[in-house]
């Protein structure tokens, strides 16, 4: 364009300047743009348009005012247009005529864009009319689609169908009623009370893997919806997601969590929509949980974003769909399209969200709309009755022991199945290879031990309590996420060959609160024995080289200290927790449920436990003492070997 508007500017101006008048110089601009007015337009339709606007004879004038006004009209198209006096001053004219032509210019170029991309739609128009055209004709001839090679894979498709395998050994073993949930009878309790109301709660269930949560929330449900004054219908659904898999889309293509709109151009709604420009809602998980329960397990595992998006439905009880296809004045949307755009689809139910992760990790706003129930961690003798009622539903024998072995190789109830169900096919596959056909199988300890070797698994209890006493060892208790363990503590102690010179050595990965637990039992030391450490070359050791995060191995280390060094003999059936201050108080500290199963699993009979956390003990604890103490003094008493 500037090519052509400007072409007349590659003269030299000076030259042209010298050798013509100034009126011979407009003159010739004023050829130069109406050629290049002719280019534009066609050579004939510009002839006709000048005749039409009575200017063709002062196309041929040699008067430039003339020209002038011819090129004028044929810009502006209008035969009643003047030359005014702003026209006079020829730059100020031609600078307006320049303009125009490069409108006009840009103008016929989109034209030209616009008729090409016409052409080519009408021909792609034509073809897909053409096809259907073509289809038509088919479907009239031969209006029966099944020919030889699909009905062959009609029948492959029906033979396989026919076929099934037995359901999973997790399937068989699932428990089938809350008395077959072992070891949960007050978490169980406890989610019984929020569900059973004419207003259930939302709900957070904590716990380790393995331990029953996801069969609780399923059979809660089968057994409240039963109650007269229950909100919950016979049919009320129980909809289960990992919330793990869930991932939250940015663009809203795919949401199965709360739904999502197929819009026909881009995400492929249903042909007959697409057709018609309509865009499609499909309902997401929460409206299929509609007037029932929806299980969400892992949920501290969801992404953030759909936290947040879940929030919003847990607070309107439906979910709203947007789309910019969307147009409520179209008579051609279906009446229930139009409905889910301008109400919504119901979600109104009961959130029952499940993890293993801690209380702190879990998204705040969900806390503060939800109740908590926490599971407890399965103790050796859970597993037991565990295994015990699994080998009844597979109608096999166990041989002694059996029970006892799994027990210490595992503390999920899950896991624990999958080890009988495997042991259960060697014992089947030894019977068949031998000729025995027995009507219950035999599991014994040697499958038993195989399952373990295969699966690589190690005793998860590897420390426990016994009823002899030791000198400078004491049972400690530490805590990860929902699990106590058992930590063995134990020291040395030598006189220094300096006296007051002694050396202190402590585990390097133990962490920087368990080396000044050591510097506090060096205080309160001297002032139960008057002993200096100081004399003494000491040697203190976290067997397994574990990491103390916390004050709370402050108690068991002094006790240990105190043992080595005065030489007296510590029980190994009593576990200890507890931070101890520099003046022998003992002070409370976390995980107290916690550590008090670990305490049970590795066969302690008693817990010493600061005298501040005895309302941490849970009420329906069974089996084991506990001991609480406010100094250091008190837990002697309880711990040493009575002489």
């Amino acid at each position: 364009m500037k090519n052509g508007v400007k072409a007349y500017k590659f003269v030299e101006y000076k030259k042209l300047k010298k050798r013509f008048s100034k009126d011979e110089l407009v003159r010739r601009k004023i050829d130069r743009l109406l050629e290049l007015v002719a280019r534009i337009l066609g050579a004939d339709k510009m002839v006709l348009k000048a005749t039409k606007l009575g200017v063709i004879k002062h196309l041929r004038s040699g008067d430039v005012s003339k020209k002038a006004l011819a090129l004028k009209r044929l810009l502006y198209e209008d035969p009643t247009v003047v030359m005014t006096d702003e026209d006079q001053n020829y730059e100020v004219y031609l600078k307006n005529m320049e303009e125009m032509i490069a409108d006009l210019l840009a103008k016929r170029s989109f034209e030209d864009q616009l008729e090409q991309l016409v052409a080519q739609k009408m021909q792609e128009k034509h073809e897909e009319y053409a096809n259907q055209i073509r289809l038509q004709v088919v479907n009239e001839y031969n209006p029966n689609p099944e020919n030889a090679q699909t009905l062959k894979r009609m029948a492959i498709l029906e033979k396989m169908n026919s076929l099934g395998l037995a359901g999973s050994a997790l399937e068989v073993l699932r428990p089938q009623s809350l008395e077959e949930i072992i070891g949960q009878s007050q978490g169980v309790r406890s989610l019984l009370s929020k569900m059973s109301s004419p207003y259930p709660q939302h709900v957070l269930i904590y716990g380790p893997p393995g331990v029953g949560k996801t069969s609780a929330a399923r059979l809660v449900l089968d057994t409240v919806k039963r109650l007269s004054h229950s909100p919950f219908k016979e049919d009320a659904p129980f909809v289960e997601v990992d919330g793990a898999a869930l991932r939250w889309d940015p663009r809203d293509v795919t949401n199965p969590l709360l739904g999502s709109v197929h819009d026909p151009i881009y995400q492929g709604a249903r042909k007959d929509f697409a057709d018609t420009g309509v865009p499609e809602p499909k309902l997401g998980l929460v409206t299929d949980a509609h007037g029932g329960v929806l299980f969400i397990d892992e949920i501290g595992e969801m992404d953030p974003m759909m936290q947040n998006k879940l929030l919003k439905v847990l607070e309107d009880k439906r979910v709203f769909f947007n789309s910019a296809y969307y147009n409520p004045h179209d008579n051609g949307i279906p009446l229930y399209i139009k409905k889910l755009f301008e109400e919504g689809a119901p979600a109104d139910f009961i959130l029952i969200g499940a993890t293993t992760c801690d209380a702190s990790e879990i998204n705040p706003a969900i806390r503060s709309r939800c109740v908590e129930v926490y599971f407890e961690p399965l103790t050796p003798a859970d597993i037991e009755i565990i295994v015990a009622n699994a080998a009844k539903r597979l109608a096999v024998e166990l041989e002694e022991g059996v029970k006892q072995i799994i027990s210490e190789y595992t503390i999920e109830g899950r896991k624990a199945n999958n080890i009988l169900a495997d042991a259960y096919g060697l014992a089947l596959f030894r019977d068949n290879a031998n000729g025995a056909k027995q009507e219950k199988p035999l599991i014994t300890k040697e499958d038993v031990y195989e399952v373990i070797q295969v699966s690589r698994l190690s005793p998860f209890v590897t420390v426990k309590s016994s009823e002899k006493r030791e000198v400078g060892r004491v049972l400690g208790l530490g805590v990860a996420g929902y699990l106590g363990s058992v930590m063995e503590i134990e020291a040395v102690a030598f006189p220094a060959k300096t006296e007051g010179k002694g050396k202190l050595r402590f585990n390097d990965t133990a962490g920087s609160m368990a080396k000044d637990s050591v510097f506090n039992a060096s205080s309160v030391l001297r002032s139960l024995t008057g002993e200096e450490l100081a004399n003494y070359d000491l040697h203190v050791n976290i067997v397994g080289g574990g990491r103390i995060d916390g004050p709370s191995a402050g108690l068991a280390i002094c006790l240990c200290i105190y043992s080595a060094v005065t030489g007296r003999g510590l029980r190994q059936d009593v576990a200890v927790t507890g931070e101890l201050s520099i003046q022998g108080r003992v002070k409370p500290v976390g995980g107290i449920f916690e550590k008090i199963y670990g305490a049970k699993q590795s066969g302690a009979k008693c817990v010493i436990i600061p005298e501040e956390n005895k309302t941490d003990v849970p009420m329906s604890l069974r089996g084991i003492e506990i001991a609480p103490v406010k100094t250091i003094e008190e837990a002697l008493e309880y711990i040493l070997e009575k002489e």
